[in-house]
């Protein structure tokens, strides 16, 4: 089997685990590690036996694909040379802070003949898996990702961060075009947004539920999905899921007519699987799960939720009065 050179740049607590991966795989051949943090860089290398190194650039020539885990607000300065030099590309999610920077990098891998693959991990849960052969035609979609807080990925609202991995699924669920986007969001604990409520309504005519909050005491991915004569409810941290359906083709009278099958899923490693998937469709197999245009679309969602609550907090300053205003001023 011909081995891929791969490389890692960034390696903070999420491209450790991507070095991890790419080292124990045998389809690549890990050469190098990158983080403008020499000691972090070294120590990263020494670990996984690669060269560290400091600057990206010094891996044009040498590689054959990257894994780009820095944060957000830098994926484009770094993934446009790569891109421009050859190199392959797995992008953590989101794949750029802006659609136009998406759409260049889209471009320039078409351009190029290159895979670009977007770290949308959640797509390589077995739950996911699962359900995604079971939903054909989604009326209604609730979500929940609350997460306790931590300090990184403060670059981005919790929208970019956390939410964009259900606005994904619920784009590869439905699979029509967003109509309309109703959002309030609020800072806690960072000076972006922290927790985030959506709802979504879909040319489909389905609209989606989402709420996402990296400001909670603990951990919960949950997704319920509800179409024609059934109901699926998964919980995507601890990979299980229940689904309530119509035994036959009359009306439900009782809970005789439901049928309930409860599944579980062993709990894999999903990052691994999105590293073998990478290395395979550079390999020429398979195209990515999710591509540049895939991810392109959820950065464009995640951009009009983002628009819709700044809306919504400028619309509030002016309908409600500052704490020095009078009752009089109030009702005015």
């Amino acid at each position: 089997m011909k081995t891929t050179k791969t490389a890692v740049v960034g390696v903070g607590v999420q491209g450790k685990r991507h070095a991890q991966k790419l080292a124990a795989l045998a389809a690549s051949e890990l050469v190098a590690v990158v983080d403008i943090n020499e000691d972090r860089a070294t120590a990263i290398a020494a670990e996984f036996g690669a060269e560290p190194l400091t600057d990206y650039r010094d891996l044009i020539g040498r590689v054959d694909a990257v894994v780009l885990a820095t944060p957000t607000s830098v994926h484009f300065e770094i993934a446009n040379p790569l891109l421009r030099n050859g190199i392959h590309l797995l992008i953590e999610k989101p794949i750029a802070t802006t659609v136009h920077e998406a759409m260049e990098l889209v471009r320039l891998a078409d351009e190029n003949s290159l895979i670009m693959q977007v770290g949308h991990l959640e797509r390589f849960n077995p739950a996911i898996i699962a359900l995604a052969k079971r939903i054909n035609d989604p009326q209604f979609i609730e979500s929940h990702r609350i997460a306790p807080y931590k300090p990184r990925a403060l670059d981005v609202s919790v929208v970019l961060d956390l939410m964009i991995h259900d606005i994904d699924l619920m784009h590869s669920f439905v699979q029509s075009p967003m109509q309309r986007v109703d959002a309030v969001g609020r800072s806690v604990f960072s000076d972006s947004i922290d927790v985030a409520n959506v709802r979504i309504q879909f040319a489909s005519g389905c609209i989606a539920n989402v709420t996402s909050s990296r400001v909670s005491m603990k951990t919960e991915r949950t997704l319920r999905i509800f179409q024609a004569d059934e109901y699926v409810s998964a919980d995507l941290h601890n990979k299980t899921a229940t689904r309530y359906a119509k035994k036959g083709p009359g009306p439900v009278t009782g809970p005789e007519d439901v049928m309930i099958d409860k599944m579980s899923f062993c709990d894999g490693d999903a990052m691994m699987d999105q590293a073998a998937a990478f290395l395979g469709a550079v390999a020429g197999g398979s195209p990515p799960l999710v591509s540049g245009k895939t991810a392109t679309e959820a950065l464009e969602t995640a951009i009009a939720i983002g628009e819709a609550i700044t809306r919504q907090k400028s619309e509030n300053e002016s309908t409600f009065p500052g704490p020095g205003a009078s009752l009089r001023e109030a009702c005015l």
